[in-house]
């Protein structure tokens, strides 16, 4: 298997992991969906000029495409770390889920913080625990995917036995 096929596999089981801690976060605590990747989305639309669409169906498109950037943001990581291995990088095993979880982080926090839709310095410690628990374990949950995967060369060498 192809070292991005193989870490865009592991960034969508990480990304999976991180939407199953956030809801369960939700459930247990009873609180709502963070308004943020919309907010980035309506941010992005005004910016650029690009309506998401009336107001009935904007808000809904705004929420859609919140949520798409999220799975990018996680596929994107994934990737990123799939190349980084097939060019020879290495990590220690035990940075790798934190490095993988820090960078989904700053791919879905910078933006929203440079586009002025959140503060990360007014979160608090909830918000800041609500923001860092789901993406590490995006991190050991993508670092983890990646590794259990065949590498490319084993799969070969089956195939030609």
């Amino acid at each position: 298997m192809h070292a991005i096929t193989k870490g865009l596999l592991a960034g969508a089981a990480g990304t999976t992991a991180l939407n199953i801690t956030t809801y369960g976060d939700m459930l247990i605590r009873g609180r709502p969906a963070s308004g943020t990747p919309d907010e980035v989305v309506g941010e992005l639309a005004y910016r650029t000029g690009i309506s998401p669409g009336d107001a009935a169906h904007g808000p809904n498109r705004e929420t859609a495409m919140g949520a798409l950037f999220g799975y990018a943001t996680g596929l994107a990581v994934g990737a990123a770390y799939g190349a980084m291995r097939d060019r020879g990088g290495k990590m220690p095993r035990w940075l790798a889920g934190p490095a993988l979880g820090a960078a989904a982080m700053a791919g879905s926090d910078v933006p929203a913080a440079s586009l002025g839709v959140t503060k990360p310095t007014s979160w608090g410690t909830r918000g800041w625990v609500s923001d860092i628990v789901p993406h590490l374990i995006y991190g050991a949950t993508t670092a983890m995917a990646y590794e259990a995967m065949p590498a490319r060369r084993g799969l070969l060498r089956r195939r030609a036995a």
